[in-house]
């Protein structure tokens, strides 16, 4: 009886919450005719709307190819800014911009950021209750939606495809997130990805884009091959993130690096990857155990616990996750400061895709990877499950080549994809920011040394935090700067209540840059702010007296 009267319960809120978003979206569209689409440059929407004052690199010829119709295949580091690549053309369009999507959550938190910034989104997954369905649906048809999120094997659903041919539906432009996935060569490659090329013939006058932050030319003439892309565009931006240290140590004590490694940098959000879902979970117990809050994610899980681990990560209750090589987790936090790989990647692009998960907001990120060549033993073993266990090697040799390099890790990951760095070129980093290499000119591999026998049973017993030297804190506020401090503690501290409130991830109120941007600034009238970065108007006119309020104190 209780059970059915809690299941009462949830459904009668779960319907309100659909009307909450009905309402909330119906405001957004009449932003959007009111403001947005009086904007005729992407220069303009990319201030009005989403508060930047410029693109960063190849964005603007994107988009350009786009608005002009034009098929493009788009390879951008990871944190480079694909989504306005496809966002800002959507609000230009007429019609809507459908986005191919793997991941349910990726596609949850980009409806989240575009309704914070009043551009009506939606999700169509496996995970929306039947009348959730039905009220986004109706209102795709009535025009309402710029932008719909779908997984592939979503978009070749029946139910699907009769949505997007209602009369009155024009699709302007099909998105292909993670377009790898399409190609065999790939690391992560998917079957669903091969249906899409059907799906686009049924939308002849749609531009198709494709995105990913890693293809090699073998991928990327699959990509244009098995998504029938017409005479398209190729631009692919530099591979180089300037702001990403790059480590690899020997494992000698992997439990033990790996802890230090986090005590060193206290507060600090940070993605631990491991080889199977049994070591995710003795690897989180442990770090419990050590008084580091931790929690695991992997495809064990149910799909409600796993929905709950990833959403207690990304809206900063607990720092630290655990998750498996093999589960794709479509982290879209921008503020996560490190990435450790307890086990070795199976090749150059899973690893350079999922260090790319570190620093996406500019700010310094870090990435750790502890190398043993034990680990190539348990990835080969594994090989005899795959289609292609001669491309399988391939791809595991660059890695290994990768950790056992003598020269610069960056220069190393740039030439894999066909990039030449010169670390006196603009934008190049200081050697001693740039990686383990760099900074040690002797260029062997970093080892840590531990006392006491290794050991796979980790030593259950709590130890003291401040014991290790912390890392300096992400804080770019001059220090001397005592109120720009205090103003970026206490919109750290408003950010996180109203972000829980809404229940979204803090960062869809807005980042960490926005928020040392603002401390910095000190704004004393809402145009003031809206020359912060990141903050546009739909934002101003949500947040901007809480915030002016705290500037002021």
């Amino acid at each position: 009886m209780e059970e059915k009267r809690y299941n009462l319960l949830l459904g009668a809120v779960r319907a309100l919450s659909a009307q909450m978003a009905l309402q909330i979206r119906a405001n957004q569209v009449l932003y959007l005719e009111d403001s947005v689409e009086m904007e005729k440059e992407p220069e303009q929407i990319l201030k009005t709307v989403f508060g930047y004052d410029s693109f960063r690199p190849m964005q603007k010829e994107v988009i350009q190819n786009v608005l002009d119709g034009r098929d493009t295949l788009a390879v951008m580091p990871t944190g480079g800014g694909k989504s306005l690549c496809y966002q800002i053309p959507a609000l230009m369009f007429s019609g809507m911009t459908v986005v191919v999507s793997p991941l349910i959550a990726l596609m949850q938190d980009q409806v989240s950021q575009m309704e914070a910034y009043g551009v009506p989104a939606a999700v169509i997954n496996s995970s929306l209750d039947w009348g959730t369905y039905r009220q986004t649906s109706e209102e795709i048809r009535r025009g309402k939606i710029k932008l719909l999120y779908v997984s592939p094997e979503g978009l070749s659903s029946r139910k699907i495809q009769d949505l997007l041919h209602s009369e009155g539906i024009h699709i302007d432009c099909i998105t292909i997130d993670e377009a790898h996935c399409v190609s065999e060569w790939g690391h992560d490659f998917r079957p669903d990805y091969m249906e899409i090329a059907g799906i686009r013939e049924q939308f002849h006058d749609a531009v198709c884009l494709a995105l990913t932050a890693t293809a090699t030319k073998q991928v990327r003439e699959d990509i244009i091959r098995h998504l029938h892309m017409e005479n398209p565009q190729i631009l692919i931006s530099s591979f180089n993130r300037p702001n990403l240290h790059l480590e690899v140590q020997r494992k000698t004590n992997a439990f033990t690096q790996t802890r230090d490694y986090i005590l060193e940098r206290p507060e600090q959000s940070g993605i631990i990857y491991c080889f199977s879902r049994k070591q995710v979970d003795e690897l989180t117990q442990a770090l419990n155990d050590f008084g580091i809050r931790a929690i695991n994610y992997h495809a064990g899980l149910s799909d409600d616990q796993r929905a709950a681990n990833q959403n207690a990560f990304i809206q900063d209750k607990v720092n630290i996750i655990v998750a498996t090589l093999a589960f794709g987790m479509g982290i879209n936090k921008p503020d996560v400061r490190f990435v450790i790989h307890y086990n070795l990647p199976k090749s150059i692009e899973q690893y350079y895709q999922e260090i790319g998960r570190a620093g996406r907001d500019g700010l310094p990120g870090e990435a750790l990877l502890l190398y043993t060549s034990a680990d190539a033993h348990k990835i080969r073993y594994f090989f005899n499950e795959k289609e292609n266990p001669e491309n399988a090697e391939r791809l595991l040799q660059g890695m290994l080549a990768y950790c056992e390099s003598r020269t610069c890790r960056r220069h190393f990951l740039m030439s894999y994809f066909g990039e030449y760095y010169n670390p006196l070129s603009p934008g190049a980093v200081k050697p001693s920011c740039c990686c383990d290499i760099c900074a040690n000119p002797g260029g062997a591999i970093k080892a840590e040394s531990y006392r006491g026998k290794k050991t796979r049973t980790y030593e259950k017993k709590k130890i003291n935090a401040t014991k290790p030297t912390p890392k300096a804190k992400i804080m770019p506020v001059d220090e001397n700067d005592e109120e720009g401090q205090r103003i970026a503690q206490e919109l750290r501290a408003w950010r996180k209540k109203t972000a829980d409130e809404m229940n979204v991830p803090p960062y869809v109120i807005f980042g960490d840059k926005t928020l040392f941007d603002i401390a910095q600034k000190k704004p004393g009238s809402t145009r003031e702010l809206m020359n912060c970065n990141g903050i546009g108007e739909n934002k101003a006119r949500s947040f901007g007296d809480s915030i002016l309020r705290i500037v002021r104190g």
